[in-house]
């Protein structure tokens, strides 16, 4: 038997298939070649007892993709909820994950939460710092129930990893877009009950007829671990664009002359937030270099 696997704890896995969601071990295989089960990932069970819903984890099946943070696999997209007010968006937080986003190659969506408590001003000021940017761009009131179904148009067919800081509504925007769903396999066990208000474990959840979303822990730091400084322009999409236009190959746009990319921030192609925080991260990542690069003695 085939499914999918919504949830991992403990050592169980808990894997939805079309005969209901079973409680599985995973097989000591696994273990030893350090090969460690993901949600979002297809797998085949060996049923043990139909009734209580019990069975072996046997194989995972081949990934399309596997992310580090959030730790999930088989995602088509990512949808990152920030809020626009309570708590004020932290932009830097936010261009970190769509940097991790870029070097892994998904797709990603922004949805600001809570237009209900912000102003015309708060809403233009980041229409304006992601214009340029290449991503979807949402804007939706969980409280008011309003933009929903533009979210579940984004959604619908596809694995979309759902991510963003605690207290920005995630949860609340989840529960509406399950928001009269039934789940026709059965009911979850009571050790993986989720909390209200509060995700702990990363969980897939079904929406629809091919459509799942993986509700992953807040957070509210993120390292960008993997990348170097010199790469980091590739992962800004607008900067991207413009760095082959660049008088030196190899360009940093931050201090050489004739560089495309600063001419483009002057001329509003890219918006100076963004590149502000590209100025940042580069810097944080040459920081890190330069300290890792430094010989302690013994």
């Amino acid at each position: 038997m085939q499914g999918k696997i919504i949830r991992g704890i403990g050592g169980f896995y808990y894997v939805h298939t079309h005969q209901g969601v079973y409680e599985c071990r995973a097989r000591g295989i696994f273990r030893k070649d350090k090969e460690k089960p993901l949600p979002g990932d297809l797998v085949s069970i060996s049923v043990l007892d139909e009734t209580e819903k019990k069975g072996n984890l046997d194989e995972i099946l081949p990934r399309t993709n596997s992310l580090i943070r959030p730790a999930v696999a088989n995602v088509d997209q990512a949808l990152v909820i920030f809020a626009l007010v309570s708590p004020k968006p932290n932009f830097n937080l936010l261009d970190r994950f769509l940097v991790l986003m870029e070097k892994q190659g998904i797709p990603a969506l922004i949805c600001m939460n809570k237009t209900d408590l912000a102003s015309d001003e708060m809403i233009a000021e980041v229409r304006e710092r992601y214009r340029t940017s290449g991503y979807p761009l949402l804007f939706v009131s969980a409280a008011q129930k309003e933009g929903i179904e533009a979210i579940r148009e984004y959604l619908r067919g596809k694995t979309t990893t759902v991510a963003g800081p605690s207290g920005v509504g995630k949860s609340s925007l989840i529960n509406l877009l399950q928001d009269g769903v039934q789940m026709q396999t059965g009911a979850v066990s009571e050790k993986i009950e989720r909390g209200r208000h509060t995700t702990r474990h990363t969980e897939l959840m079904w929406v629809e007829e091919d459509t799942y979303i993986l509700d992953t822990p807040g957070f509210s730091s993120i390292e960008l671990f993997g990348i170097e400084k010199e790469e980091l322009g590739d992962y800004f999409p607008e900067i991207a664009a413009h760095a082959g236009d660049c008088r030196f190959r190899g360009c940093a746009h931050l201090a050489e002359p004739d560089c495309a990319v600063k001419e483009a921030v002057d001329n509003g192609e890219i918006s100076k937030g963004r590149y502000e925080n590209y100025q940042l991260l580069y810097e944080d990542l040459k920081k890190r270099r330069d300290t890792e690069g430094i010989e302690t003695p013994d």
